[in-house]
């Protein structure tokens, strides 16, 4: 029979030189030497390796697996062996290993499940990724702890009919605990902004929020079991109360993973099935530049010179999660130094700003935007921010702050900059305290970044966004994703921000005085030169930053 190695040489893969080469500094087995020394990929040894044995290699991302076969294995075996069933045909078991010391849990298997077991080789990353997909985040955590309590959770009353002393028992069960550090753990690894954990009649969800948008996170079916004794670990590591179920309760808890520590904002509300779960995660430092928010070079200009400016107000507008909190965190980090004083209003604190006093409202006890902008101006502030404006005490308040010698920053919730104008007047200001006190208004989105590692060319046509007055082509080149590893297989990383700066020059403050509709002034603006979202959208497309899918799901349609 001929090694491993001569299969290598043969195959033109590695030459006898490197095999011998390899052989000399042998530690271990000969796969891991030459995969250490970069002659061959895992995948290239485990091929070479199959031929060997006459057995098949498999690629796992390419291998679509029977939920037969999955329930027939459980998630124990398999997380702690590394290996992942394939396919059953009679009472044989077809099982991907990635190594041939795996080999010895081959017997093991035989012996638990009562089938001839039949090995093929696949690489470990890729095994790992499969026992995700099927199996679930933390399935053999679940297994193991449902095979302690022998489901006792079936037999017993309801979770709300059992006294506090047994839920604080679960809770501080070291299963549980890890099961729950597991869902957290696997959220920050994929980059996630929020998890999502809720209860239906018969199942459980959990789901990731990554660059906007949710995605489904694979659990096991069981999990349903310790549903109550997940809610309850949350709620004692965030200071909530766990025997209240009938009011939605906020808190927060800190958590480290390595070097790196992280602020949870852990959001709970009853439903018809027990509570569900939505859980913020922010790192608990964060630095904030200007250059990183995706502006244009025109629009960076605009904003650079108007915090520069002594006085007034500086609106964001936008919906909710498009990225408003960090472009003023950013401003306020620019101008961030020891010869001027920032307050900041906010709800909640998102990010802890060095040198920036910070305060929280609390309507509880009617500590509101407008209470606090009160006591704020008593603190001598050169720089105040207000995380919303939401009501007609706080506008007006914002806004002589503003006249009265402040820099003033705050949000609004509105489509476009545009936009801004009519929210003001609507909640009820007089037009010239509007033309005379606001100084730009920048509305934002954010856009998923294609992921530099699997963008992919494309020819596409632009006509869907109204804009093709920006180039002569209907069609144009851009990129598209094409799913990797790196990325999870969406084909973007990352997120980044469109914007549309509205500055509220001498022609604008005539419009705004005049009352005049937000189509007139945006149509005015645009005459001046002012980038729409959707044209600045167009400009990271053509730029090869982003698709025309994104810059659609985000921003409406022009006329």
């Amino acid at each position: 029979m001929r090694t491993v190695g001569e299969i290598l040489v043969d195959n033109g893969i590695i030459t006898q030189a490197q095999l011998e080469e390899a052989l000399g500094k042998q530690e271990g087995g000969l796969g891991q030497t030459l995969v250490k020394l970069g002659m061959v990929s895992e995948a290239q040894f485990l091929q070479a390796l199959a031929d060997q044995r006459g057995v098949s290699f498999v690629n796992l991302k390419e291998t679509s697996i029977e939920e037969v076969v999955i329930k027939a294995v459980p998630a124990k075996f398999v997380w702690h062996y590394k290996v992942m069933p394939l396919k059953i045909k009679g009472k044989t078991l077809m099982v991907a290993i990635p190594n041939q010391a795996a080999m010895l849990a081959l017997e093991d298997l035989e012996t638990n499940l009562g089938y001839f077991v039949e090995e093929a080789f696949a690489t470990e990353s890729d095994i790992l990724d499969a026992i995700k997909k099927y199996y679930g985040v933390a399935a053999d955590t679940v297994e193991r702890i449902l095979d302690k309590e022998v489901r006792e959770t079936e037999t017993q009353p309801s979770m709300a009919e059992e006294k506090v002393e047994d839920l604080e028992k679960m809770t501080e069960d070291a299963s549980v605990i890890k099961l729950v550090n597991q869902i957290l753990h696997q959220a920050i690894t994929d980059r996630a902004t929020d998890i999502h954990i809720e209860r239906f009649r018969n199942e459980v969800t959990l789901r990731y929020r990554i660059d906007g948008v949710l995605y489904d996170a694979q659990v096991a079916e069981n999990i349903k079991f310790l549903y109550a004794a997940v809610v309850s670990r949350i709620k004692v590591m965030s200071g909530l109360d766990i025997i209240e179920r009938r009011i939605p309760q906020d808190g927060r808890a800190k958590v480290r993973i390595g070097k790196h520590d992280y602020d949870l904002r852990v959001s709970t509300m009853p439903t018809l099935h027990e509570e569900s779960i939505v859980i913020r995660i922010l790192p608990l430092t964060m630095l904030f530049s200007m250059s990183d928010l995706g502006m244009s070079k025109p629009d960076l200009e605009i904003v650079e010179k108007l915090l520069q400016k002594p006085h007034g107000l500086i609106f964001v507008t936008g919906p909710t999660g498009c990225g408003k909190s960090t472009t003023l965190y950013s401003c306020l980090s620019k101008l961030n130094t020891r010869g001027r004083k920032i307050v900041t209003i906010e709800d909640p604190v998102e990010y802890e700003l060095k040198g920036v006093l910070q305060t929280q409202i609390n309507p509880k006890i009617e500590l509101t935007f407008a209470r606090l902008l009160r006591s704020m101006l008593r603190h001598d502030p050169n720089i105040m921010m207000v995380g919303e404006v939401r009501d007609f005490e706080t506008a007006e308040i914002a806004i002589q702050s503003a006249l009265t010698g402040h820099l003033v920053f705050s949000t609004l919730h509105t489509n476009d900059a545009a936009s801004g104008v009519t929210r003001l007047l609507d909640i009820g200001l007089e037009p010239y305290l509007v033309a005379s006190s606001v100084q730009a208004f920048i509305a934002q989105r954010l856009v998923r970044v294609l992921c530099k590692q699997c963008k992919v060319p494309v020819t596409i046509d632009i006509a869907p966004l109204g804009l093709r007055r920006i180039t002569p082509d209907r069609t144009v080149k851009a990129f598209r994703g094409g799913g990797c590893k790196a990325c999870s297989q969406t084909g973007y990383a990352g997120r980044t921000g469109i914007y549309e700066t509205l500055p509220v020059t001498d022609e604008i403050r005539n419009l705004i005085v005049r009352k005049s509709s937000s189509e007139i002034i945006k149509a005015s603006a645009l005459q001046m030169g002012m980038h729409s979202l959707r044209q600045d959208g167009l400009e990271k497309v053509l730029a090869g930053e982003t698709t025309l899918e994104e810059i659609m799901r985000v921003t409406q349609a022009e006329a």
